[in-house]
């Protein structure tokens, strides 16, 4: 079968957000927290946070028409591994201190919106990806056309937010198992958010 140009580009799109949903990482890491806390139902709001934290990545990336520079790179990193070792404390301490509560460090509604939007806009597998892969592609496809281009990028989003509501889905279901299942799986994710803020703060100062 011959595929026609925006439908082939829609599939690339579709296998590259597949990638980056399965992909472990902080903003994955920070909606696991959420769920158990908040339940399945508060959390599926900030499961759309890449729409609004990626189009300044976009603009940025296409604009500038060439990679992220490395002293970019670099402030992400410590900047964004500050954040997420602030959140992953904050989610040790709740899971400490009166174990996986509805109104923890990982809050419901805007507030907990906008951090996981400072989580992923300091991200900078976000930078290098629309540097490096989507980027080239969508500014190629666009300028053949621009059908093809937003075919790629609904695409990537397409199963980039579809994977992250089935991560949101699958976390609410399993902590339901009981309360002491959910604390440890809210202690999980607090360590491996510490992890992930450790380690991006650890590859921006050994850049510097």
């Amino acid at each position: 079968m011959v595929w026609s140009p925006a439908v082939a580009l829609f599939l690339q799109g579709l296998v590259l957000g597949f990638s980056a949903a399965a992909q472990p990482g902080p903003f994955q890491a920070y909606l696991l927290a959420q769920s158990i806390r908040n339940g399945a139902a508060r959390t599926f709001p900030v499961t759309v946070v890449p729409l609004v934290s990626d189009p300044p990545v976009i603009a940025v990336v296409l604009t500038a028409l060439a990679q992220v520079p490395a002293g970019l790179l670099r402030a992400l990193q410590i900047l964004g591994g500050a954040v997420i070792l602030w959140l992953g404390a904050g989610a040790l301490r709740a899971v400490r201190s009166a174990g996986v509560e509805r109104d923890g460090a990982v809050p419901p509604g805007p507030r907990g919106f906008w951090r996981a939007v400072m989580v992923n806009v300091t991200n900078p597998n976000a930078w290098i990806g629309w540097s490096v892969v989507m980027g080239p592609i969508a500014s190629s496809a666009w300028r053949a056309s621009p059908l093809r281009a937003l075919a790629f990028v609904a695409g990537f989003y397409l199963f980039l937010v579809g994977g992250n509501l089935l991560l949101v889905l699958l976390a609410g279901r399993v902590s339901r198992l009981g309360p002491g299942f959910a604390r440890a799986l809210g202690a999980a994710s607090g360590v491996a958010l510490v992890g992930f803020g450790l380690w991006q703060v650890g590859r921006g100062v050994a850049g510097a």
